[in-house]
């Protein structure tokens, strides 16, 4: 268990020292905000929507490791995706850090890194801070995202 706790730590590191899709999106359908002022993470989401599908996503900002880790890692698995395969993955993604699923499913692939970030609930608003963000424009909303509107 250590073994993979270790390689969990090192890809949540090697996506915060090297973060995937990590710039402004020329053509973005949606540009959105997040911020959690627990933390004081803030990240701007480029989202390029057609045809009911994410062509392409990317993020700028600042944060702690695990908040620009997960942002990295879920523009690498949502790009590509339908909007209903996004908004499921956010859903999954969500309920294994609330502690509402039993376990991380399989469908979550390299995700279930974050799978231990429950126990420490100060860092699940670091967590999904990028998926609340992805969620609302995904829902058609418009502006900033607070972690202090999650529920």
């Amino acid at each position: 268990m250590n073994e993979l706790r270790e390689l969990y730590q090192e890809m949540i590191l090697d996506h915060n020292k090297q973060p995937r899709n990590f710039y402004a999106l020329p053509g973005a359908t949606h540009v959105l905000e997040g911020y959690n002022p627990l933390c004081g993470d803030k990240l701007k989401l480029y989202l390029q929507v057609e045809n009911g599908s994410v062509r392409d996503i990317s993020f700028e900002g600042s944060g702690c490791a695990i908040s620009k880790a997960s942002a990295s890692m879920m523009t690498d698995a949502i790009k590509g995706q339908s909007v209903e395969a996004a908004l499921a993955l956010f859903e999954q993604f969500h309920a294994m850090l609330s502690g509402k699923a039993d376990a991380a499913p399989e469908s979550l692939g390299k995700l279930k890194v974050f799978s231990g970030v429950n126990e420490f609930p100060a860092r699940v608003k670091c967590a999904t801070l990028a998926w609340h963000t992805l969620k609302s424009g995904l829902v058609g909303a418009h502006g900033s995202v607070t972690t202090e509107d999650e529920g």
